[in-house]
């Protein structure tokens, strides 16, 4: 397996990131603006900023079809960037109508609509509204309780996953008469006007919920929490229990964010700072291990295994002791050097994700093979 391809951009937190299609872009926000990265041989360079945000942006992404970018804020607001003839990204804001700050943002699958999540116990549900040349919303309020985290789509466009700090998972219908086409019957339910709940979970310790995903057919639900768990949820049918609830304990730091790469293996990562591995089915779960290779294999790692031999040998000269940089020695032996705060598909074959990508508060997006 190929070596992760390190991007160390700058030394700040990447809040989220995502890339273009084709790679060629990425966004990544960065405090009050959204930093365009174009791709340049082997490293990617800063090309653009959004600018329109007066506070923290706390999600981005780009649509893969159409390239446009949606960003929300603390600020409350969101904006759908667009490109002009010009070259320059033409910002169009969003009718929220929320009172506390904006927490993440995603595209459905087919780009008619779009989830941002926030601090007023709101879904905002967008679309675009062509008579007055506008994006607008729904509220989905009931019955969640507080700050929503993470939301994820259905393949289907029309259910809606979102984890809370309340510590549950939800899934909701987001169909809009006029956007969406009838949706086809599910697992999760047949007949779903908007803001029918079809699913409700409570994590075991009643911890915030980080992150939820759907598997690749829409099937299964996946979220993590904080008590340094998974759990993945089975649905039997509309109005029925489900036909298992499996929870992985872990003994690592909480996971922050997590992707299904196929219907049996799910990647998660967060404040453990590497991305880890879990393998299974209905029948059961577990941990499989970290994408870290053995040390050999880990880029950065020999600079980092010369820069202590010498800081040892300085601390010999100067102190008279071999144990002198010990204090000193801050760097991981991992390639994140601190958390991990999202994990991104990045390539795709076969209906499996063969590629990821990963940012983290030390400034860098890293690209694995899984």
């Amino acid at each position: 397996m190929a070596p992760p391809q390190v991007h160390h951009l700058f030394h700040a937190p990447i809040a989220d990131h995502s890339f273009s299609a084709d790679h060629q872009t990425l966004a990544v926000a960065r405090a009050n603006n959204v930093e365009l990265h174009a791709a340049s041989s082997s490293s990617y360079t800063l090309t653009s900023e959004l600018r329109g945000h007066d506070k923290t942006i706390t999600g981005v992404d780009i649509a893969p079809s159409s390239g446009r970018i949606v960003t929300c804020s603390q600020d409350r607001n969101a904006y759908v960037w667009e490109p002009s003839p010009q070259g320059e990204w033409k910002p169009t804001l969003v009718l929220l109508r929320i009172n506390r700050a904006a927490t993440c943002v995603r595209w459905c699958p087919n780009e008619s609509k779009f989830a941002v999540g926030s601090g007023a116990r709101i879904i905002a549900v967008c679309y675009f509204e062509e008579e007055n040349d506008w994006w607008v919303s729904k509220h989905v309020k009931k019955p969640l309780r507080s700050t929503v985290t993470s939301v994820a789509w259905h393949p289907n466009s029309v259910l809606l996953a979102a984890g809370s700090t309340d510590g549950h998972a939800r899934v909701f219908s987001s169909f809009v008469k006029g956007i969406d086409a009838r949706p086809e019957a599910t697992m999760w339910g047949e007949r779903l006007p908007f803001n029918t709940v079809c699913g409700e979970y409570l994590n075991g310790t009643a911890g915030w919920v980080h992150a939820v995903a759907f598997s690749p057919s829409g099937d299964a639900l996946a979220f993590a929490a904080h008590d340094s768990s998974v759990t993945v949820v089975y649905p039997s049918g509309p109005d029925q229990p489900p036909a298992a609830v499996i929870n992985i304990s872990t003994q690592l730091l909480p996971f922050a964010s997590l992707i299904w790469t196929s219907e049996s293996t799910i990647i998660a990562a967060g404040y453990d700072c590497e991305p880890h591995r879990l393998s299974g089915s209905v029948e059961g779960w577990e941990l499989s291990g970290s994408l870290e290779k053995s040390s050999a294999g880990r880029p950065g790692l020999a600079e980092h295994q010369e820069d202590s031999a010498r800081n040892m040998f300085r601390a010999m000269d100067l102190r008279g002791r071999a144990n002198g940089s010990a204090g000193s020695d801050t760097k991981l032996k991992s390639v994140h050097q601190n958390s991990i705060s999202t994990v991104r598909s990045y390539a795709e074959s076969g209906g499996r994700v063969t590629k990821i990508s990963t940012g983290g508060v030390d400034g860098r997006v890293v690209v694995w093979d899984v």
